[in-house]
């Protein structure tokens, strides 16, 4: 090892100065110890900008406490972050994820600092990013400086996420399991909506799909499928079934033949284990893997996105509940249209037809506010528990007819007098 290991974090974190901005490893490989120990020396820092995707686990430098010396620059906004953005402790900058990496290597977000989490040197000196490469490929690349949380419970992966020790500044040494995202239980009407998008999966069709309950009822649904292949920006547990039963082989895809290629992942232990020294598994930069002329050289690219409310024409919304900022665009644009172009693609929007407090997530207009992450020029495919509505090649009130017919039927009369209204005729 060419690097300084020290035991205590608050000395490896000790090259972070004032005015400086800092990049936080993604999702489960979060270094919670290098970030506490960041946040603990708020009292001698005074305007750090701290630049990160979603991350797992307590994010203490958002509290109101230590705004004079932390500022959150999120380029996707998780649970941990909403209350700061909200308060204006941050911000949120929308952005493509395959964009982010060109961010920091051009020198529009230029990074001082990148605290990350890998797995321990191999025999060649080289650690691995493991459950996360994504963007931070490109963050290591820009950063003057590059702190590790040396964890031996991190798995080694296949791919781009490789970094020799040589290029770490400082680190400490950590033997802890990793974050973990326990699937939910799917309700009835996302086990539902789960038939119905499975119906819409060809066999040999390569599959993007995310984190969550209804990916989840999507994979249960496909135990009878064949030769499926994997080519996502994440993906958790549900993979593992059918990889096991050949269901997921790879054996179609043009792009990385016989291997599921991602960017990270969000699960449990099985998941990290089944990912550790897999070549089956190839975790590559997210700039590559979101590349829409990528995505597009797979056959029948089925790319499965969720979304928060989509409106009769059909733009979605899936970062914000009016003004108030939940999540970012991430890469649904990058795979709805990656898979639009794919011969046989599909791209699939898919949601309950109402919250669990009732409230249509199928509406006339989006609230005032909302961000319009995919275009109604982009939409072919909208799935609730109702049915499946293909607006591909529909005209606004043809769209309008078809998403009525799939909404709640508690909201399809409302629904069909703002349609009316404005769509109508003539002027009668």
């Amino acid at each position: 090892m060419s690097f300084k290991t020290v035991s205590a974090a608050n000395e490896a974190v000790g090259l972070i100065q004032s005015n400086q901005r800092v990049f936080i490893h993604s999702v489960a490989a979060a270094p919670v110890h290098l970030i506490n120990a960041m946040t603990d020396r708020a009292p001698e820092l005074r305007n750090v900008e701290i630049v990160h995707l979603h991350t797992e686990g307590e994010a203490r430098y958002t509290a109101a406490e230590y705004a004079d010396s932390f500022f959150t620059n999120a380029l996707f906004v998780g649970a941990n972050t909403r209350q700061s953005i909200r308060e204006g402790r941050g911000d949120y900058t929308p952005v493509f994820l395959s964009e982010i990496p060109q961010l920091f290597t051009k020198g529009v977000l230029p990074i001082d600092v990148a605290l990350i989490q890998v797995s321990p040197p191999d025999k060649h000196g080289f650690c691995s990013l493991g459950t996360s490469v994504d963007v931070t490929p490109a963050a290591i690349e820009s950063a003057k400086y590059i702190i590790a949380q040396i964890n031996r419970q991190m798995p080694r992966t296949h791919g781009d996420g490789l970094i020799h020790s040589s290029k770490i500044d400082i680190a400490i040494e950590t033997d802890e399991p990793l974050a973990v995202h326990e699937p939910g239980v799917p309700t009835k009407e996302e086990e539902i909506i789960g038939r119905h998008v499975a119906g819409l999966v060809e066999d040999g069709a390569t599959l993007q799909m995310g984190i969550g309950a209804i990916p989840n009822a999507v994979l249960k649904a496909l135990t009878n499928h064949k030769n499926l292949g994997i080519h996502t920006e994440m993906f958790s547990d549900g993979v593992i079934p059918l990889v096991e039963n050949g269901v997921i082989n790879n054996s179609k895809k043009r792009v990385h033949p016989g291997k599921i290629v991602g960017g990270f992942v969000m699960g449990t232990k099985k998941l990290y284990d089944f990912i550790d020294d897999n070549p089956q598994v190839a975790m590559l930069n997210i700039a590559y893997v979101n590349d829409t002329a990528v995505i597009r050289r797979n056959p029948k690219v089925t790319a499965i996105n969720s979304a928060i409310e989509i409106d009769l024409t059909g733009q979605v919304c899936a970062d914000s509940i009016g003004t108030y900022q939940y999540s970012g665009v991430g890469g649904q644009m990058d795979f709805i249209r990656g898979a639009s172009l794919s011969e046989g693609g599909k791209p699939i929007i898919a949601l309950p037809s109402a919250t669990a407090k009732g409230i249509s997530r199928i509406v006339p207009f989006l609230k005032e506010g909302a961000g319009v992450v995919t275009t109604r020029a982009h939409m072919h495919y909208v799935v609730t528990e109702y049915g499946v509505a293909n607006l591909y090649g529909k005209t606004l009130s043809q769209r309008a007819r078809a998403l009525i017919d799939i909404a709640h039927p508690d909201h399809r009369e409302a629904l069909e007098k703002s349609a009316s209204h404005r769509f109508r005729k003539n002027g009668k």
